[in-house]
């Protein structure tokens, strides 16, 4: 038996000690003999269907034998790194190091350096193989490998890190780490501390690091990172350092670490310590930020500070002026009050800023500082900012030029996918069928010499029922359909079960692969939108219709399908009686379609099942047969709800309706699928529940992307006046109260909404909201309440609205100076005011 018959005997077996044995035994001969095999075995194993769970104990001993008969570092590293490999346990960590041993102790440096600078963050046994070899062959620790230094801290342990050389090598740089962010950071600052404190990790050092890394993040800095710079707990020297850092970091740090700068800093001016400078552009910096708690902990430390030093007078009014501009009822009070006080220290310079800033305040603060500056202030007049135009500025990718142009396109649909470049790909694959049909097959050869399933989609454990997928497979029953009928064909053990409107374009591809590979032609796909929104022209649609009946050809069942979901509503006359002339089986569908014969619109109904999610259902009594299964909503898997609005332009509330569940179950996920609302409502068709559940569980995601998608919809449905403001608000109303949503975050796009112009809409939807909302007395007010209610004056104030809202002024009535009632009293006033703004 030759050498590779002893160890594919041993891996089948799954021996891995007498493969580590036999391995040893081998001659450079044999090695040279065997280097190929092992990757032969896996890729036998691939072709044959066979998944890397079956037969699992194969893997062991052929990771071994790769591991000691390949012959250059590089390769090893690529094979330590096969995804095939990728889940076995670290039983194997000492089993190659064991194998990897054999090797000249230079050739193994080498093979460390290589496999720590390949890894990726989700290699986990293969990282301990690269720690090893580093430690054992003492190469130096390479500097620009992240992965690999990633690793090293998630399992680093204090206890036994003396002496250890990536300690050495990594540890004074820990926080230049970028993978740092995906590991546990309550347990890094532990281990950091402990480090710290064993003397292994210098203080000074690691603080440094600590607020360079603060600072390099900016916006997205780590908050957990703030609570070690604590635990560090630096002295006044250490502080002074970074003075200068520490104001830097508040204008747009997190909240976290913007609040650990301004103790800092506080600490440093008790002190004596801090520049006027630095204490003047801290002050500017808090100004603008938007949270609370920092906002009155400016003030309060800016009222400490001018009576410690009476000279920074104008520093202090000055940001006191910014803040009346805050529009948050109890921060402009505490701003007044401060200001007031400080009045007769006022240079003329600071008078005439904080009377020009005072303009904007409610009417008794306003009056405050008036009695306090000198004089009455005129109230500033609100501007209305012009709603921004609705019209959608997406284009419609341009058609594939040639049969190369077109397989260069489909070649990388599936890492750059777009609904629309999906459908110019299909039609430019009916198009070059015909048009140069062997131009199109050579552009394809590459494809099928040789051929690889897993790039059609057909993977060991079944089918991948992806649109792209899909395509390719349509494109290749077209150029080479035996090779096609080849692809293995294998059943799933477990099924996913595709969300409704995802199905339709994988269904349109599938059936024009079977009409090909049955050697049938389709000169034209009648579904191919002519607008961006989806929809297909009546006339277009029809063209396509008369050359299919020219050519004897007959249409397929769910392009039709597709295609008459996408005319627009309004079809005129003269192309319905242009439809009544023809005489296949599809022409007689789509004129009966343009005669009303069509799908109308279905009433949406939104419950809650017995797991408290949202049940989501539309009424399909009535609807044709053609379209009907799109109105059945199950809870399943999408590959993107991108492509959704494509599918039903003219029933944007159908849509909406699908969309609700995802969104709602996904409010605090990482990632938001909110993003489709932006291109939903520039389709067509009334809105109503199913559209306002989506926009509501849209303003309530945790991911800012999410709330930014959902504001931009709804200020599209403003500009085109169609915001379903009473529904809308009967919904949000709805979610808050069954906490699906949490309020702050709706007002918080509302708010947006009227910055951007949307304050009509903002405030009909607002003053449908509070009467459901505002407490009653003796009930506890619901988070954010305040917030709406000073959102609503914002959007009233601006629409110079006058009303009466009972609810509102039961609230205004009430004894107290909470801030829900001092916002409840600033909106009664202005919906009763006489004068023109407050």
């Amino acid at each position: 038996m030759s050498a590779w018959d002893d160890l594919l005997k041993l891996a089948q077996a799954g021996d891995v000690q007498g493969t580590i044995r036999r391995v040893g035994e081998l001659t450079p001969a044999e090695r040279r003999s065997v280097a190929a095999e092992p990757a032969r075995r896996l890729a036998r194993r691939r072709a044959a269907g066979i998944s890397p769970w079956e037969h699992r104990q194969e893997l062991s001993p052929l990771l071994l034998t790769g591991a000691g008969v390949v012959g250059g570092a590089s390769a090893v590293a690529s094979w330590l790194l096969r995804r095939d490999f990728r889940d076995l346990s670290d039983r194997n960590v000492p089993r190659v190091l064991e194998v990897l041993r054999a090797r000249p102790d230079d050739w193994r440096a080498d093979l460390a350096v290589r496999l720590a600078r390949r890894l990726r963050l989700v290699d986990g046994w293969t990282w301990r193989v690269a720690a090893e070899l580093v430690r054992e062959t003492g190469v130096e620790p390479p500097p620009d490998a992240d992965a690999f230094k990633t690793g090293w801290l998630r399992t680093l342990e204090p206890d036994r890190a003396a002496g250890d050389p990536l300690l050495a090598a990594y540890g004074p740089r820990l926080f230049e780490i970028d993978g740092l962010a995906t590991l546990p950071l309550w347990e890094v600052a532990d281990n950091v501390v402990r480090l710290v404190e064993a003397g292994l990790l210098e203080r000074t050092v690691v603080l440094d690091g600590l607020v360079r890394r603060l600072l390099r993040d900016g916006p997205a800095a780590l908050p957990p990172l703030a609570g070690l710079h604590d635990r560090l707990d630096p002295d006044l020297d250490e502080i002074a350092r970074h003075a200068e850092d520490y104001v830097a970091l508040l204008p747009a740090g997190p909240i976290a670490v913007a609040d650990l700068a301004l103790a800092q800093l506080r600490r440093l001016e008790e002190a004596g310590r801090l520049s006027e400078e630095s204490f003047t552009e801290a002050l500017e910096a808090l100004a603008f930020r938007p949270e609370k708690k920092l906002l009155r902990g400016v003030i309060a430390w800016a009222g400490d500070a001018v009576l410690r030093d009476g000279g920074r007078t104008g520093t202090v009014l000055r940001a006191m002026a910014l803040l009346f501009a805050q529009d948050t009822l109890a921060l402009q009070e505490r701003a007044v009050r401060l200001a007031v006080r400080l009045a007769p220290q006022a240079g003329p310079e600071e008078r005439a800023a904080v009377r020009a800033a005072a303009a904007g305040l409610p009417g008794e603060l306003r009056e405050k500082v008036a009695a306090g500056y000198g004089g009455a202030i005129d109230a500033d007049e609100p501007e209305a900012v012009p709603l921004p135009a609705a019209g959608d500025g997406r284009r419609l990718p341009a058609p594939y030029g040639s049969p190369e142009e077109l397989a260069r396109g489909i070649d990388v649909f599936l890492s750059d996918e777009d609904p629309h470049t999906f459908e110019v790909l299909l039609a430019g694959l009916a198009t070059w069928s015909e048009r140069d049909p062997e131009g199109l097959r050579a552009a394809l050869r590459p494809w099928t010499e040789p051929l690889d399933a897993s790039f059609f989609g057909h993977w060991p454990d079944g089918l991948d029922q992806h649109a792209g997928y899909a395509l390719r497979r349509a494109f290749l029953a077209f150029a080479a359909s035996a090779a096609s009928r080849s692809l293995p064909s294998r059943s799933r053990r477990w099924t996913i079960s595709l969300a409704v409107l995802d199905e339709p374009p994988a269904r349109r591809c599938a059936e024009l692969a079977g009409r090909y590979a049955d050697g049938g032609r389709y000169p034209v796909v009648l579904a191919t939108p002519t607008a961006v929104t989806g929809h297909v022209a009546p006339g277009v649609l029809l063209d396509r219709l008369e050359r299919l009946e020219a050519e004897g050809v007959e249409a397929l069942p769910a392009d039709l399908t597709q295609a008459l979901l996408r005319l627009p509503r309004e079809i005129a006359a003269a192309d319905v009686a242009r439809a009544g002339r023809l005489a296949s089986e599809a022409g007689r569908a789509c004129a009966a379609w343009m005669r009303g014969e069509r799908l109308g619109d279905p009433e949406v109904t939104v419950g809650r099942d017995s797991w408290s999610w949202l049940r989501v259902t539309i009424d399909a009594a009535g609807a044709p047969e053609r379209g009907r299964e799109l109105l059945e909503i199950r809870a399943a898997h999408s590959w993107s709800m991108d492509w959704w609005p494509l599918v039903m332009p003219s029933h944007r509330d159908v849509v909406a309706a699908h969309l609700v569940s995802p969104l709602a179950e996904g409010t605090e996920a990482t990632d938001s699928d909110a993003r489709v609302l932006v291109d939903l409502v520039h389709g067509d068709g009334p809105l109503g529940a199913g559209m306002a559940y989506a926009l509501a569980c849209g303003m309530g995601q945790a991911q800012a992307a999410g709330r930014a998608a959902a504001g931009d919809a709804l200020l599209t449905l403003a500009a085109r006046g169609e915001v379903p403001a009473a529904e809308l608000a009967e919904v949000v109303t709805k979610l808050v109260k069954s906490e699906y949503v949490k309020l702050n975050r709706v007002v918080a796009v509302l708010d947006d909404a009227t910055q951007a112009g949307a304050h009509e809409a903002v405030w009909e939807v607002v003053a449908r909201l509070l009467p459901g909302l505002l407490p009653e007395e003796g009930e506890r007010p619901r988070a954010g309440l305040a917030d709406l209610l000073a959102a609503g004056a914002r959007a009233a104030r601006i629409g110079r609205v006058r009303a009466d809202l009972p609810e509102v002024a039961a609230i205004a009535a009430r004894k107290g100076s909470s801030r829900l009632i001092q916002e409840a009293r600033r909106l009664q006033r202005l919906l009763q005011s006489s004068e023109s703004t407050l």
